[in-house]
């Protein structure tokens, strides 16, 4: 395993009813509970023009792959979304090749990006 930082930011835009404190709490102690608060820095982010399906939730990492996800409720899905920083954070480049370590938000992917190449 390598010893990357990543960021995960969760949309602050989405509509709906949100306790965004909550959201941000119960993902920091999934994040806790799972080795990773020292290897992922949680950000929030104003859109990432997922609109349609909110709550949207986004990985990034240096050299490694970007992902958007769709449709995530950030407390009921702590869990999962921090096994997906997990699997991130395990692969080649942020290249996820087998997701269902990532349980449900698996099933939410929007938009993979694959990492910028150097010059």
């Amino acid at each position: 395993m390598n010893a990357a930082r990543i960021r995960l930011s969760i949309c602050t835009s989405c509509s709906g009813q949100r306790d965004r404190a909550a959201e941000r709490q119960a993902v920091a102690e999934a994040l806790a509970h799972a080795g990773l608060a020292d290897r992922v820095d949680l950000e929030e982010h104003a859109c990432f023009s997922a609109c349609a399906q909110p709550v949207a939730v986004g990985l990034q990492g240096q050299g490694m792959a970007s992902y958007v996800f769709e449709g995530i409720d950030p407390v009921a899905d702590a869990a999962d979304i921090a096994a997906t920083c997990r699997t991130y954070l395990d692969s080649q480049s942020g290249w996820i090749e087998d997701a269902r370590p990532c349980g449900r938000i698996r099933e939410c992917l929007r938009a993979r990006l694959p990492a910028l190449q150097s010059t």
